[in-house]
């Protein structure tokens, strides 16, 4: 009985990923490229770009609601306004804290450019327009596919690097900090 309690919270905890099926190197077409790969990226983007955004702006609005609000709490007098005034502060340093270390700007950036540099390349590639111009059709697949795994990769990379860079710059002030005099 727990064996099966056991393998159901794992299914629960574990991250699913959907499995690449076997195939002949080369038999992957355009058509399917774009049916299965393609297609995923510019929705995934596009989903992730909208969460981004609403996290980005929920923070900075609550952010300067709360900045805001402090300095009038400051100035005025009833009952608890000095446990308000602190909690309201408290709130404000931690958003702005949580921003650094998750960064939504960036990721909201960085996924919306991405999934309309893909909307774009592929009416570029659609159209045989751009880069693809003059080229024939098996040279125009190579490009496309280069051009697109070539975004995916340069937007991880980005995404990768922006939360990294915080991650590496807070251990360096802290390992400073600690043995500074």
């Amino acid at each position: 009985m727990s064996t099966g309690n056991s393998a159901a919270s794992t299914e629960a905890t574990s991250v699913h990923y959907p499995k690449l099926l076997p195939r002949p190197l080369g038999s992957v077409d355009t058509k399917t490229y774009i049916a299965e790969r393609f297609n995923d990226a510019i929705s995934w983007y596009d989903s992730k770009a909208v969460v981004a955004k609403r996290w980005y702006q929920w923070m900075r609005a609550m952010t300067v609601i709360g900045g805001a609000l402090v300095p009038v709490f400051v100035n005025v007098n009833f009952p608890y306004v000095s446990v308000v005034t602190t909690v309201l502060s408290v709130i404000v340093v931690l958003l702005v804290s949580l921003e650094s270390i998750f960064h939504y700007r960036e990721q909201w950036v960085n996924y919306r450019s991405t999934e309309q540099f893909l909307r774009k390349e592929y009416f570029l590639f659609t159209t045989k327009k751009g880069p693809y111009a003059g080229k024939n059709d098996e040279d125009v697949d190579k490009l496309f596919i280069e051009r697109i795994e070539g975004a995916i990769e340069a937007e991880n990379a980005s995404t990768l690097q922006v939360l990294t860079t915080v991650s590496e710059a807070s251990s360096g002030r802290s390992a400073s900090g600690s043995t500074g005099a």
